[in-house]
């Protein structure tokens, strides 16, 4: 079986996934081919495009989205496609080039396709009429994979049930954040990993913080990264007179697991998240995990008190009573608490990943060609889908 994946980037999270997929699906005789569309203009632009490998190209590494024509990306992705003639193809959500366009190929040329996204339907407001387009667009697809069981609900009342769904592509390489030694938990330190923009809601974070330290308690609170608010959130730290907080920039990935090994606990307060790979990169690496109920991995992720406690991020109160009711817990429950996100974070592993797709290629290539009606054919050659992220920033 020949399966093509394709998606406007692969940065971060994408690039370890994918080695482990083409070295997967090579043991299960199949081979696999990545095709990323831009080689610039990602959210995740501090992770360079530097891939050398012969099965996964980029068809424009010197350009962004807005720097090219809808019909140059069209034809480029067509070419590609056409020159290694999946039989499935693998892509976004089709609101982006990657999954409209990669469904169109798949539909022209009577293959497979698999949807993969890590948005709910109620996170993205649209008028009625854009969310039936999106939804009658989506219901082509021969499968929809999904984080975690969690999604079901919101995608099978948009869409009628009429595509099945597995799960367990938003993972991290969780051997690469596991510590060998044991955590002692007297480090008295909370760290924070996000982009420093507005829908991480870091600056409630540094007010929530200072009524920690106005109660002399002696944490430290470490934030990890870099954005357009770094600035800013310097200058609030200083007015609020916080003197237990770092901010540390951009750190190399390869030194992320000694932060979080150097820390207590891990904190998201992010106003919104499709997901959130930090929590599962904290998990991963042994913390408990104090996150907004706002953030996505929250309701697959987290057991209230098992593992960490949730928190309303509009809410400074309840982000600071978060913050405290983990403080206050014995040394030996923050371990017990560790251990049990490590038993968590055990269900959401590469290998897991490889078998859910496998068991779902499967399933997809002993079905027929799921041919679209004649109203989506008509839209489905219409759309070409767009690359706008800059709604990911703010709420």
């Amino acid at each position: 079986m020949k399966i093509a994946i394709i998606n406007n980037d692969f940065r971060v999270y994408w690039k370890d996934r994918l080695n482990y997929l083409h070295q997967f699906l090579a043991n299960q005789n199949s081979s696999f081919h990545a095709i990323e569309i831009f080689g610039k203009g990602s959210p995740y632009s501090f992770d360079s495009y530097d891939n050398e490998e012969k099965w996964w190209i980029c068809l424009f590494p010197q350009n962004s989205a807005g720097e090219l024509s809808k019909e140059d990306i069209k034809k480029r992705i067509f070419s590609a496609l056409d020159e290694i003639n999946p039989d499935v193809v693998i892509a976004s959500s089709i609101v982006f080039f990657s999954g409209a366009l990669g469904l169109r190929w798949a539909k022209k040329n009577k293959k497979k396709f698999i949807m993969f996204d890590d948005a709910k339907p109620s996170q993205f407001k649209r008028n009625f009429l854009v969310q039936w387009v999106k939804n009658l667009i989506t219901k082509q697809a021969d499968f929809l994979w999904l984080p975690s069981g969690e999604y079901d609900n919101e995608y099978a009342e948009t869409l009628n049930k009429k595509v099945p769904f597995f799960y367990g592509y938003n993972c991290v390489n969780n051997d690469f954040f596991k510590v060998s030694s044991k955590r002692d938990f007297n480090n008295n330190k909370i760290i924070c990993v996000g982009r420093l923009v507005p829908i991480k809601n870091i600056d409630k974070l540094l007010r929530s913080w200072q009524q920690i330290e106005l109660k002399g308690i002696d944490w430290t609170l470490s934030i990890i990264g870099k954005g357009p608010d770094h600035e800013t959130l310097i200058n609030l730290s200083t007015s609020l007179k916080l003197k237990n907080v770092e901010f540390l920039g951009t750190v190399n990935n390869n030194d992320i697991p000694a932060y979080y090994y150097d820390s207590d606990a891990f904190i998201l307060p992010s106003l919104s998240e499709t997901w959130g790979l930090v929590v599962n990169e904290a998990m991963a690496a042994g913390l408990p995990i104090l996150i907004s109920n706002k953030v996505n991995a929250c309701h697959t992720l987290l057991q209230e008190g098992a593992n960490g406690f949730s928190f309303d991020p509009f809410d400074e109160n309840a982000i600071t009573e978060a913050i405290l009711k983990y403080i206050n817990l014995d040394i030996v429950f923050k371990k017990k608490m560790s251990a049990k996100s490590l038993e968590i974070i055990g269900e959401m592993s590469y290998e897991k990943m490889g078998i859910r797709l496998t068991d779902a290629l499967t399933q997809i290539m002993s079905s027929g060609f799921k041919s679209p009606g004649l109203l989506a054919r008509v839209i489905l050659h219409l759309w070409n889908g767009r690359y706008n992220t800059s709604a990911w920033d703010k709420l």
